[in-house]
């Protein structure tokens, strides 16, 4: 169930079952040679859609745009400032609050969002707030290793494009063909959370976009797999939550 596709008269009829909402939140930023600059917010939107239909939960729309200054050296990245994206988000669980959602389960797709989620999580005191990104999960862990081992790297992973690619379009191109250089442990640890450098030096340490992502190895039908092991985990996830 989509709020923006509901009436004002269905989200009331809504809330009086159910105090729950999921807020899925990605980027809008550049993810390699073939990967599509909103990757982030397309994967958390279709995970979320699904979600929300299995278990006729509300969905709110996916907000897209959000700290990612690392990647503006690329051509289409829109970034917002951490302090905004946190103000933003704050103005829309006050709005949710204010109707009586006391449940806001956010459905994450960017390392970046995550420390300002984390503060607002523990701000508004007078609501639950749940904060997951969809790759978090155990048995979807599980699944990229398989896949992908030490190539899932960090950003244009092969994985988010996996899905994008199932449910959106499928990219080639040369630049993508080769693997990139592999990180280091160090290298992860170091910039977990998206802390990277600024993006002329980002864009010169990493000039086609991917981050020790081998992207080439992503296909529609990992994007499926992955997925459906998403929404299994989510779908519990949710509920477990609306209980705590």
């Amino acid at each position: 169930m989509k709020l923006s596709t509901s009436t004002w008269l269905e989200v009331e009829d809504y809330l009086l079952h159910s105090d729950g909402i999921i807020f899925p939140t990605g980027s809008i930023e550049q993810h390699g040679p073939i990967g599509l600059i909103g990757t982030d917010m397309l994967c958390v939107d279709t995970i979320s859609t699904r979600v929300g239909e299995e278990i006729n939960a509300l969905v709110a729309p996916p907000l897209g745009y959000a700290p990612a200054e690392f990647n503006m050296s690329f051509p289409g990245t829109i970034s917002l400032s951490l302090k905004l994206y946190k103000e933003i988000c704050g103005e829309i669980f006050s709005s949710i609050t204010k109707h009586g959602f006391g449940h806001i389960y956010i459905l994450n797709g960017h390392g970046a969002n995550l420390e300002p989620l984390g503060e607002l999580a523990k701000e508004f005191t007078n609501v639950s707030i749940r904060v997951k990104s969809w790759w978090e999960f155990p048995s979807v862990n599980k699944l990229r290793n398989s896949l992908y081992s030490d190539w899932e790297g960090m950003h244009a992973t092969p994985s988010e494009i996996s899905i994008t690619q199932a449910y959106h379009r499928i990219i080639s191109s040369p630049l993508a063909s080769e693997p990139p250089e592999k990180l280091t442990k160090e290298y992860i640890i170091t910039h977990s959370g998206d802390r990277h450098e600024g993006p002329v030096k980002h864009k010169a340490s990493f000039p086609d976009g991917r981050v020790g992502s081998h992207s080439s190895l992503a296909k529609p039908e990992h994007g499926v797999a992955l997925t459906n092991a998403a929404v299994l985990e989510i779908k519990q996830d949710y509920l477990d939550f609306l209980r705590a």
